[in-house]
C-alpha cells in the first residue's frame, strides 16, 4: 500500500533533498510552506517563491501557511525562552508541527517529512529540542527526517517498513558539503544557496521589537512590518520617529502608516519622508523630527529648510499640511542624542 507523507518544504537545499528522497522510495508527498512577516527572504528569492518552484520541480501540491500570528504570541508568551535575540525556536517549531500534523490528518496522510540535519541549527536541532518538538506537537514517532536518519532511533514509518531506512543519511552539523554531494548523485539541481533567516534572531531587530510590544501589547502587523525599515529614534519625549534611508523605503512606510502618524517632509529639497507614529504628538516630537528630516535630505547644507507635516489617514495618504522651519544642523546633532535602536 502506497504511503503518504506531508514534507516542511521551505525550498532551500535540505528540505528539497529530503522530499526528493521521499519520492525516490515511491511515497506520495505533499508539501506545506510556512510564512511570516518575520523572515528575511528577499521579494526576489521569497521562501515562498522556492518552495513553490521547488513543488513544481517534483510535481507535488503545495499550501502555504501564514503562521505570523502564531509565531507573535510565541514572541509574546515563550513556554521555552528565547534564543540569542527575540526568538522563541522552540515554540515556533512546535506551533508549526503541530500544524503540520493537523494538515496531514486532514490530507489522510500517514507521517511528517523534514529537511532536517542534526546539530545544524543551535537551538532547535539539537537531540532534546526535537524530542521536546516532537512531543508537544503531538507527532511523536511521525517525523521522518531522512538526512540524519540513522542519528535518531527509527521512527515509525521506519520501523514500519513504510520508508527504507538504509537509503537515508546520517549527516550532522552545519557543513552543507554533503548535502550538496546528495543533491548532485540524486539529481537535485538549481537549488538557492543558502540564505534567509529570521529577524528575531537579530539583536538590532529583536531590540525594537521588544520595545514596541512595551508600548503596544497588541500591534497591528503595520507596525511590525515598519521595524524592517529606515532609522530609528525616539524623541526627546519618547515617541518613535522614523527616517527612510531611501525612496523604496519611503515609499513602503507611508503605505504602512497608521490613523494619527505624522508624515514630515521637505517641500523645496529631495528627501526622505519621516514618519512619527502615534496620535497627539507634541510639538517638541515634531520639531526634532523635522529637524531629523532636514539632516537626511538634500537641503542638508542650508541653513534652514522648509518642511511640511500632515497627519496619515491609514490609507497612505494624509490631512492637510502644515509648514515648519527645521534646521540641518540641529538635525544632525539630534541625529547623535536622541535614542537610536
Amino acid at each position: 500500500m502506497s504511503r503518504k507523507a506531508i514534507a516542511l518544504l521551505s525550498g532551500g537545499l535540505d528540505s528539497r533533498l529530503a522530499v526528493k528522497m521521499m519520492l525516490d522510495q515511491g511515497i506520495t508527498v505533499e508539501a506545506i510552506n510556512f510564512v511570516t512577516i518575520f523572515c528575511t527572504c528577499t521579494a526576489k528569492s521569497s521562501c515562498k517563491s522556492e518552495a513553490r518552484k521547488a513543488a513544481e520541480e517534483f510535481g507535488i501540491p503545495l499550501k502555504v501557511l501564514n503562521g505570523t500570528e502564531r509565531l507573535l504570541e510565541a514572541v509574546k508568551h515563550p513556554r521555552h525562552g528565547y534564543g540569542r535575540g527575540l526568538n522563541p525556536c522552540l515554540d515556533c517549531r512546535i506551533g508549526m508541527f503541530r500544524e503540520a500534523g493537523e494538515y496531514m490528518r486532514s490530507r489522510g496522510a500517514d507521517f511528517i517529512v523534514t529537511g532536517e540535519v542534526l546539530g545544524e541549527r543551535p537551538m532547535s536541532q539539537r537531540p532534546d529540542a526535537l524530542a521536546v518538538i516532537e512531543r508537544e506537537s503531538g507527532l511523536e514517532g511521525l517525523i521522518v527526517r531522512p538526512l540524519s536518519a540513522h542519528l535518531f532511533e527509527p521512527s515509525i514509518p521506519e520501523r514500519e517498513g513504510w520508508v527504507d531506512r538504509e537509503r537515508m543519511m546520517a549527516i550532522r552539523g552545519r557543513s552543507r558539503k554533503p548535502q550538496m554531494q546528495l543533491a548532485t548523485e540524486i539529481g537535485v539541481r538549481d537549488y538557492p544557496c543558502p540564505a534567509g533567516g529570521c529577524l528575531l534572531t537579530e539583536k538590532g531587530f529583536a531590540a525594537r521589537l521588544a520595545r514596541l510590544l512595551e508600548e503596544m501589547p497588541d500591534p497591528p502587523v503595520a507596525e511590525i512590518q515598519s521595524l524592517k525599515l529606515g532609522r530609528l529614534f525616539y524623541s526627546s519625549t519618547g515617541r518613535r520617529i522614523i527616517v527612510p534611508r531611501n525612496e523604496a523605503e519611503t515609499r513602503s512606510l507611508e503605505s504602512l502608516a497608521q490613523p494619527g502618524d505624522m508624515l514630515v517632509y521637505a517641500t523645496d529639497f529631495n528627501g526622505p519622508t519621516t514618519v512619527v507614529k502615534g496620535g497627539d504628538i507634541d510639538e517638541r516630537t515634531l520639531a526634532e523630527a523635522a529637524a531629523l528630516t532636514a539632516r537626511y535630505g538634500q537641503g542638508r547644507e542650508e541653513a534652514e529648510i522648509t518642511v511640511a507635516c500632515r497627519r496619515a489617514d491609514g490609507a497612505g495618504t494624509a490631512t492637510e499640511e502644515q509648514k515648519l522651519a527645521a534646521e540641518p544642523a540641529e538635525g544632525q546633532r539630534l541625529a547623535g542624542t536622541l535614542e537610536r535602536l
